[in-house]
């Protein structure tokens, strides 16, 4: 067997006992156990509006399960199976990923449990639309892989060669197109307050960014490399009553440098609805503060 072969089977035999089926009343797809307690974690869009649904495990097992929470704008959602679950698997951190490093994903895709496909991270940094009522964010810092999903995969675990659950797939763009939600230190934030609170409450600035580079002069004058640049400010919101303008370039908020769309974002909890937040933004060559105050993202945002 050669190396490769290696890595991916010692992954498979790894994961394929900690990824299950699930089912639910208008769907099917994977869910990954993250606790020795029985959490497991999935995509929103798998269990949708179910509260319950069942499981099975590849070595045969199942039971019933219990939503937990979901969070239809980060497209993830806690199970807990009311059956014995498997040894946890463990989750990575996708910020260590680099483009063109092997990962395996792990689900059960047309209904066919335990499948394992591999391939290579294609890109990193792709963001996708997700929808809460008439609330729309953008997913960052989703995972591009050439690894083959189908429908029933979602929800499913990508790995990194050492078994550690780096992403959870969620969507098919296209032929050799797969797209998985990180795992990372926002996510890690999300699953905590769903199996607390179940639901995610998020402060809304609305603004739309893109991540920029800064030129040599703003590098030494602030130590940072990069920066986000305001594309849209959406009227009447917390940023444009703030004086916030498309074209700024957005510095730091909350006194902490931001250098792309998850270090504003992880900001964008609980914790800042209502309260002031310091933005300092690079404007006409000149550094501007401003004041905002963030309101609590709903349906109708």
């Amino acid at each position: 067997m050669d190396d490769y072969s290696r890595v991916v089977s010692s992954v498979a035999a790894e994961l394929l006992p900690r990824v299950a089926s699930v089912r639910v009343d208008r769907g099917s797809g994977s869910a990954v156990v993250f606790t020795a307690d029985g959490f497991l974690l999935t995509n929103a869009h798998v269990v949708g509006s179910s509260r319950a649904g069942t499981v099975a495990f590849a070595d045969g097992s199942s039971g019933e399960f219990l939503v937990v929470g979901r969070d239809p704008l980060s497209d993830l959602a806690v199970i807990r199976a009311q059956v014995p679950t498997p040894e946890p698997a463990v989750l990575g951190d996708s910020d260590e990923l680099v483009v063109g490093q092997l990962v395996v994903a792990v689900g059960s895709p047309l209904g066919l449990a335990g499948s394992v496909t591999a391939g290579v991270v294609s890109g990193l940094g792709r963001s996708l639309p997700a929808r809460s009522g008439q609330a729309v964010r953008l997913i960052e810092d989703v995972i591009q892989t050439d690894a083959a999903l189908n429908p029933g995969n979602s929800g499913g675990a990508l790995a990194d060669s050492r078994a550690r659950v780096v992403g959870v797939n969620t969507a098919v763009a296209g032929v050799g197109v797969g797209l998985a939600v990180p795992v990372n230190s926002t996510t890690r934030a999300i699953i905590a307050t769903l199996i607390k609170d179940g639901r995610v409450r998020r402060a809304y600035l609305g603004l739309v960014t893109s991540p920029a580079p800064l030129g040599e002069p703003l590098r030494r004058r602030t130590g940072q490399d990069s920066a986000l640049r305001v594309v849209e400010v959406m009227s009447g919101s917390p940023a444009d009553r703030a004086g916030l303008r498309a074209g700024d370039l957005v510095l730091s908020a909350d006194r902490h440098p931001v250098g792309d769309a998850q270090s504003l974002q992880r900001l964008m909890f609980a914790e800042a609805i209502g309260r002031p937040l310091p933005i300092t933004v690079h404007r006409n060559g000149a550094l501007v503060d401003v004041i905002a105050e963030p309101v609590e993202l709903t349906s109708r945002t």
